[in-house]
């Protein structure tokens, strides 16, 4: 697989913190901050990846990447809505690079994969619904 600078470059600031600031810094810097990966799978091998590991095992180092694979927190939709969307902890918030179908694919990857096997599909309703209450746009 072959990633352009750009987007190594998003994935370095990303993980030390810094693009977790506002959307104009990113946008100064990256462009729009959009990531252009549609479908679930593109978008981990793309984003998740790197921290979660291609196995969603998570991994310790640096810092501490909670696995995906075999994960009691993805049962309840709304709590990977919520972290994609504001981040949480280390992660830093997709909600400005991600729009709603875009959530909806990941979550639903993620939730369908990995030993997880969460049918309840999630759709952009259900996204732009967790936007409204948390005050987070998506991007335009």
């Amino acid at each position: 697989m072959h990633l352009s600078f750009r987007y190594v470059l998003m994935l370095l600031v990303m993980a030390s913190g810094i693009a977790s600031h506002s959307v104009e810094a990113k946008d100064k810097v990256f462009g729009t901050g959009r990531f252009p990966q549609q479908d679930g799978e593109s978008i981990f091998k793309t984003v998740c990846q790197s921290c979660h590991m291609p196995d969603g095992n998570g991994a310790v180092g640096a810092a501490r990447y909670p696995a995906l694979a075999n994960n009691g927190k993805l049962k309840a939709a709304v709590y990977p809505i919520l972290v994609v969307v504001n981040g949480q902890k280390a992660m830093p918030s997709f909600g400005s690079s991600f729009d709603d179908d875009q959530v909806a694919n990941i979550v639903n990857y993620i939730r369908s994969h990995f030993g997880n096997d969460y049918d309840d599909k999630v759709t952009a309703e259900n996204v732009k619904s967790v936007r409204s209450v948390r005050g987070v746009e998506a991007p335009r």
